[in-house]
């Protein structure tokens, strides 16, 4: 099964400057949306592809946040959100399939002086219970943009960005806490020694000179970790700020 996620930047934006023929070339199973920043009634009508179930969350807040799931097999079921959060922001959709779950979230961004941390640490533990409670029925595939780039290997300037948003020990240490559950950073695991990154600031040319950071992830059940095939980045992909991230599991 082939899985891809992708923090778009606004769907309609990144649809002109080539969404759909990744899409299709790519010809994945899941295929994961962060940052819709749109609502249903908006959606391209060439991105309504023909074979695909489609699940949107958008954000109460027009032209904010939002989540969108594209999958060939239909769910048993699906909900959005998690208990406890009432933002109405749009960031989460969990499908339920046969053998496993799949939980597509975009990560509350703590923002420039860390204004919105406590909120952040908030819904890290919420989210964190959600997966654990999910996990305790059957093995989970979580995907996002999670905001947060883990290790120092996982953004290019660590010892200046210390403080920042997506860095903060406080941050790092909550996806710590999530991997210390049961769950595996899979590309990190296959490759614990290789720099790449998913996302780049579209101020000082940080992408042409590769100055990113590594926040967009698939993360699994332990127990499937041993079934992972291939955990990728498509880095040379444009149409966003964030480049998509992929996942092979053979379930």
């Amino acid at each position: 099964m082939k899985c891809i996620s992708w923090n778009v930047n606004g769907l309609r934006a990144c649809e002109k400057k080539g969404f759909a023929d990744f899409f299709l070339q790519e010809d994945a199973d899941i295929f994961a949306i962060q940052e819709t920043k749109m609502q249903e009634e908006q959606m391209p009508e060439n991105l309504c592809f023909d074979g695909w179930h489609r699940y949107m969350n958008s954000a109460e807040r027009k032209g904010y946040s939002g989540t969108l799931v594209y999958t060939k097999k239909e769910p048993l079921s699906v909900t959005y959100e998690i208990e406890g959060d009432v933002t109405k922001e749009g960031r989460v959709i969990t499908l339920e399939f046969e053998d496993y779950w799949f939980v597509a979230a975009y990560v509350p961004n703590s923002k420039d002086g860390l204004v919105r941390l406590p909120y952040r640490m908030e819904w890290e533990e919420l989210l964190k219970a959600h997966l654990k409670k999910l996990d305790a029925v059957k093995p989970v595939i979580y995907t996002g943009d999670l905001n947060v780039a883990h290790e120092e290997i996982d953004i290019r300037n660590p010892k200046s960005n210390r403080k920042n948003p997506g860095f903060s020990d406080e941050e790092r240490q909550k996806f710590t806490e999530l991997l210390d559950c049961g769950f595996a950073d899979t590309f990190r695991r296959l490759h614990p020694d290789t720099v790449q990154y998913s996302w780049w600031s579209y101020r000082f040319k940080a992408r042409e000179r590769n100055a990113g950071w590594r926040i967009d992830y698939f993360v699994v059940s332990e127990r499937l970790m041993d079934k992972v095939r291939e955990a990728v980045i498509y880095d040379t992909v444009t149409g966003s700020d964030h480049c998509p991230v992929g996942l092979t599991v053979q379930l």
